[in-house]
């Protein structure tokens, strides 16, 4: 069997372009731009490459984009004074302070103080169980990327097992809920569940969130399962020259292709959703602020 390749960059290309559909409606009929404001503080390169990527598809798709970029030295106290203004700020819809932020600074506090409003993260604790009780608002980008792209493989998955593979509050539990919504019968696992491989091996869907680079192995695939790698793995790829590295997923691609029904990539899987969903979750954001319906395809 060689599985059919989950193309997130294409996904995500075409989810773009209905998002500047629902963009131009919103401005059309109802006089409202979405608005998106991220917070840097610091100047990790990562996070400026990923924090640049956002604010010019932000634009792309026609919103209004504010970017704030802080030293490293900031005290917590102004990065707090920002986010309470952007919380009473009518032209933002969606804020997002992007992490790992200094030490001296508590991560937790600053996103505790993120009206929920405008939580596109779906980090504050009013969206986590707004998420878990199934009320309307956004959803951590990264899990309903996966969730899209599961949909438009699979269909219906009702019935179906799923196995997550990771924790985290960022992927693992908040994928969990949504594969519940989906109707499937979900399993959570980690680096430590007993018998990772055959748990792994009885389920229909894996998602893979773990963050160890080709942890989970082909043989650990059930024929035709659909595979969603979530991890972004650097390791050393010394047959492009000395010093020279690659990006991996959670999963050994070339033995899981071989068995799965269906996988993602790495790169060009998952990756590219986050941000596409990033944009989504503001249009979600402006509806219900402006008390309208969030455009179906853009939400759980």
């Amino acid at each position: 069997m060689t599985a059919k390749i989950i193309d997130g960059k294409s996904y995500a290309e075409g989810l773009r372009g209905r998002i500047a559909g629902h963009v131009a409606r919103l401005k059309a009929d109802h006089g409202i731009t979405p608005g998106l404001a991220v917070v840097i503080v610091g100047h990790d390169p990562a996070s400026q490459v990923y924090v640049r990527n956002k604010a010019k598809q932000t634009v792309e798709v026609g919103m209004h984009s504010e970017k704030f970029e802080l030293p490293a030295d900031v005290s917590e106290a102004d990065v707090l004074d920002l986010v309470r203004r952007l919380n009473n700020d009518d032209k933002i819809h969606g804020i997002l302070v992007q992490l790992p932020v200094p030490e001296h600074i508590d991560a937790n506090r600053i996103i505790a103080t993120i009206s929920p409003d405008k939580d596109v993260d779906c980090f504050t604790p009013a969206s986590v169980g707004k998420l878990t009780i199934g009320l309307p608002g956004p959803v951590s980008c990264t899990p309903l990327g996966c969730l899209m792209l599961l949909r438009d493989t699979l269909g219906s998955m009702a019935g179906m097992n799923a196995v997550i593979v990771g924790r985290s509050n960022l992927v693992g539990k908040p994928m969990a809920q949504l594969l519940l919504r989906e109707n499937c019968t979900v399993t959570m696992a980690h680096s430590r569940t007993r018998n990772l491989a055959d748990v792994v091996r009885q389920a229909d869907i894996v998602v893979a969130a773990v963050g160890r680079a080709e942890m989970i192995k082909g043989d650990w695939i059930k024929p035709g399962a659909t595979v969603i790698d979530v991890g972004i793995n650097r390791i050393d790829a010394p047959e492009r020259g000395e010093g020279k590295t690659r990006l991996v997923g959670d999963v050994a691609y070339e033995e899981a292709a071989a068995v799965a029904g269906a996988i993602t990539p790495v790169p060009g899987g998952v990756g590219p959703m986050t941000i596409a969903c990033l944009l989504a979750n503001t249009v979600t954001t402006a509806s219900l602020i402006n008390g309208l319906v969030p455009p179906k395809d853009l939400t759980p």
